[in-house]
């Protein structure tokens, strides 16, 4: 296939999450040629450069104007500054954004085009492991659902939500989710310690039960319940261990921790007065 077969795509950033983008991309075959970014730091645009072949740009020139698809990927802090001088060359592109926060209608506003989509991915991404929340405002058609389905599936698996207010409750729990995981490996490894093992051995089985735990639920059709109480035995080490939790309130923290993430997203999200 030919690279005039595969749409132009820019990136507006060239961090942690456009990088795993890039390399999802050409790994599936899109053609450096048909692919641009957009970074001023010059040790990342540079290896950007190198490790892809792209055109990569220190600030934006006329070369965004062939894009089809224009990913925002710059910290939501600096975004309305990126895309001012952005405005005039994308403006018949479709805009995918990854910038937490940013409200489709500042998107709109910002780059001149209806046809917006903002992703919520969370950091396994970077390892073909993410989880990405998707919302399309209604100019955005099938196809282009489709096409930003087809960018982000090297990051990992997506989930279309119908209302923009639900990317709120998908950074909370799958955006911030890994952090959860992350402190609850910290104790299974602590707790591990607290009973003799080495550090090294506590972390390796920690892991591999919550990899191995993880991977049986999403091949389970049973709920996450009936897969606990299968391991749970009345008066057996599980059902001391679960005792222990229950007491604690750890389930209830749990929710209310993803509420509090939930609330704390649509607060970050409202315009400034």
């Amino acid at each position: 296939m030919s690279s005039s077969s595969f749409p132009t795509i820019a990136f507006i950033g060239g961090g942690n999450m456009a990088s795993a983008l890039i390399g999802g991309l050409r790994r599936q075959g899109h053609p450096a040629e048909a692919l641009v970014v957009v970074e001023p730091h010059a040790p990342q645009r540079e290896r950007l450069a190198a490790e892809h072949g792209l055109q990569a740009l220190a600030a934006p020139s006329p070369a965004l104007a062939a894009a089809q698809t224009v990913v925002w990927a710059v910290k939501p802090q600096v975004f309305a500054e990126a895309a001012a001088p952005c405005r005039a060359l994308v403006a018949s592109a479709l805009q995918l954004s990854v910038m937490a926060g940013i409200r489709s209608e500042t998107l709109v506003a910002a780059t001149g085009s209806e046809r917006v989509v903002r992703a919520m991915p969370n950091t396994p991404a970077l390892i073909g492991q993410g989880m990405a929340g998707l919302y399309a405002r209604p100019a955005v058609s099938a196809a282009e659902r489709a096409a930003i389905d087809a960018l982000l599936a090297p990051t990992g698996q997506t989930l279309w939500v119908a209302q923009e207010a639900q990317l709120d409750a998908v950074t909370a729990l799958s955006g911030s989710g890994p952090a959860y995981v992350f402190l609850v490996l910290e104790a299974l490894i602590a707790g591990g310690e607290a009973v003799g093992l080495s550090p090294a051995q506590a972390r390796a089985l920690a892991l591999q039960t919550l990899a191995g735990a993880t991977a049986l639920a999403a091949q389970s059709d049973e709920a996450p319940a009936v897969l606990r109480e299968r391991v749970t035995s009345k008066g057996g080490t599980t059902f001391a261990a679960l005792e222990v939790m229950r007491a604690g309130g750890l389930a209830e923290t749990i929710v209310r921790a993803v509420q509090a993430a939930a609330a704390r997203a649509e607060e970050l999200g409202r315009p400034a007065a």
